[in-house]
């Protein structure tokens, strides 16, 4: 059972509490919240409470989460792009539009089920039965090269890599508006953030060190073409930043404008474009590169 406690901000005061713990925890749906709630795992001050009530400033919530029976997760014979394979790991070209991993309520066209299907369920099981083999990820509407482990020596050896910030990571994106300098350097803690739980802001509270370098590629006036390196990998880091910096990537419409210029476009123009890292076992260092879709480049194209 997972139990979490919040103390309730003074500009939160007044929201149902089922909506607001279902900011909170977005990984539960708002249903299986009142659900919950109905059975008496959520209290106020240590009293329980109905789904409709409104928040106070300094209530403290208390919620508990029963345990719940991890999900079969079934292999998909889904089309794999595949960079690089060996017996430790394998590098995939993710499309855009597919989920890494699965989540609540969303178990299956993801790349875990595709990627049970193609190992024959040979992947690390440090992650459990939701991300195996999932080392980092990248979002659903994000496309490019993405590391996968067999084996959980692999996996070791990756996650470590990544907590030292020694694999190199270069996106490619599309921003609105034309950045003054040809490179820079995007920093600021990136978090949760402080109204809308689903996004994440640059915020000092509960926030971590990010860091993002950019250089241009090439200026078509309202927007601007541009590589991206990271040196932290932070959940929706250059989304994030360049959105801080008022150049938000062209379609997303999470920290972006809502109305896209290029309609059919879904999502952020965001492509994982190199992925390079010391090979587990051999520790040669390999690097692998995924090609731009086919979507990018005829946005590319138009702005020419």
């Amino acid at each position: 059972m997972e139990k979490y406690n919040y103390k309730v901000e003074e500009f939160e005061a007044g929201e149902r509490v089922d909506k607001y713990l279902s900011l909170l925890l977005p990984e539960y749906s708002r249903s299986y919240i009142q659900k919950v709630i109905k059975e008496g795992c959520v209290l106020a001050n240590e009293q329980p409470l109905k789904a409709n009530y409104k928040i106070q400033p300094e209530d403290t919530i208390t919620i508990e989460i029963p345990d719940q029976k991890e999900p079969d997760i079934q292999p998909e014979n889904i089309p794999l792009s595949i960079l690089y394979e060996d017996s430790e790991l394998l590098v995939v070209d993710k499309p855009k539009g597919m989920v890494v991993h699965p989540s609540a309520g969303h178990y299956t066209h993801t790349l875990v089920n595709a990627l049970l299907f193609h190992c024959q369920g040979q992947l690390s099981g440090i992650n459990g039965v939701l991300r195996p083999g999932i080392v980092h990820r990248i979002d659903m509407n994000t496309t490019g090269a993405l590391v996968v482990c067999k084996t959980d020596r692999a996996h070791q050896s990756l996650a470590l890599q990544l907590k030292d910030h020694s694999i190199t990571r270069r996106y490619r994106a599309i921003v609105h508006g034309n950045l003054k300098e040809d490179e820079g350097i995007v920093t600021g803690d990136i978090g949760r953030h402080p109204t809308e739980r689903k996004k994440m802001a640059v915020t000092q509270k509960n926030g971590k060190p990010a860091v993002t370098h950019y250089r241009v590629l090439e200026r078509f006036g309202s927007f601007t073409y541009i590589e991206c390196r990271l040196e932290t990998g932070r959940t929706h880091q250059i989304r994030v930043h360049m959105s801080s910096i008022r150049h938000p990537l062209l379609g997303d419409d999470v920290y972006g404008p809502k109305k896209c210029p290029f309609p059919g476009l879904r999502g952020q123009t965001l492509h994982a474009m190199v992925l390079g890292f010391l090979h587990p076992v051999s520790s040669e260092y390999m690097e692998f590169t995924a090609p731009l879709p086919e979507y990018f480049s005829e946005i590319l194209d138009k702005l020419r």
